[in-house]
């Protein structure tokens, strides 16, 4: 009976992958760069994943066009969100209609918000909806938030009833949000609360901003801990926020400066706010 053949060792990626999951994208930067090098499998995915969350978006953008244009159609969406970073709109929307097309679809999302910014709102609801139906769950939200930033009520609660299931956990956030915009701020408590049963990729940030909405600070920061905790996508500028809000400024900075490295403007603005400066300069 023939053996399996090992599966070669990858130092060099492991050892990034745990400084990213340690929260320390520069530093793995450098160590899956050498691992690029070595050819080991997992590593530029890894070194990917590293140049987009320290918000080294000219490296990632620089990097990810070789990869794209060598053939690894599957790092398109990636080299689009970097570029979208950039202020270079239509190549990256090129990318990201590359990776949509290629079957990637989660990156509808990024394509959408690239749309939205641009006044294409008609688009990106039509894009998003596309990928909702084709299953993709953060499509399935995001078309709600989307609905709801453009003031359209009626239009997010059609579509938060329309693609609400237990079996996607971040639909059940966007309904909710859409139960708080109407005052129905009880059964908005509830979906919230079993959205983070359930394990949605932001139930606890949307949660304690809910919460402290409400006025309940007590509430709001055990959910924003919860999301620390739980690394939601941009929970360390949410509850930098909020600490900067309620006055605790040293402890604010300590996130807003962690926000701020992963890229995050909004942090930036809030930081220069912190210090007494413009929010809108650099």
């Amino acid at each position: 009976m023939t053996q399996p053949s090992p599966v070669p060792p990858e130092p060099l990626s492991a050892e990034g992958a745990a400084q990213l999951d340690a929260g320390r994208p520069r530093d793995a930067v450098d160590v899956l760069r050498r691992a690029v090098a070595a050819g080991e499998p997992s590593a530029a995915d890894l070194l990917a994943r590293a140049y987009l969350d320290s918000g080294s978006w000219h490296e990632a953008a620089d990097w990810l066009t070789v990869v794209v244009e060598q053939g690894h159609v599957r790092f398109a969406g990636r080299l689009g969100v970097a570029l979208a970073e950039l202020g270079e709109r239509a190549r990256a929307e090129s990318m990201l209609r590359l990776a949509v097309e290629s079957g990637e679809l989660v990156a509808a999302n990024d394509l959408a918000i690239l749309l939205r910014d641009e006044g294409r709102l008609a688009e990106a609801v039509q894009l998003l909806g596309y990928a909702a139906e084709s299953g993709d769950e953060l499509a399935a939200a995001n078309v709600v938030e989307l609905h709801l930033e453009a003031g359209n009520l009626s239009a997010a609660a059609a579509a938060a009833e329309r693609y609400a299931a237990q079996s996607r956990p971040d639909t059940l956030v966007a309904l909710a949000d859409v139960r708080a915009m109407e005052g129905r701020a009880d059964e908005a408590e509830s979906w919230y609360r079993r959205a983070g049963e359930l394990g949605a990729l932001r139930a606890h940030t949307a949660y304690g901003q809910f919460l402290a909405g409400r006025g309940d600070t007590a509430g709001a920061e055990r959910e924003l801990r919860e999301a620390e905790r739980h690394a939601e996508p941009g929970w360390a500028y949410v509850l930098g926020r909020f600490l900067l809000d309620e006055g605790r400024l040293d402890e604010a900075r300590r996130y807003l400066q962690i926000s701020v490295d992963s890229g995050d403007s909004s942090a930036r603005q809030a930081l220069a706010e912190l210090d007494g400066g413009d929010p809108g300069d650099d």
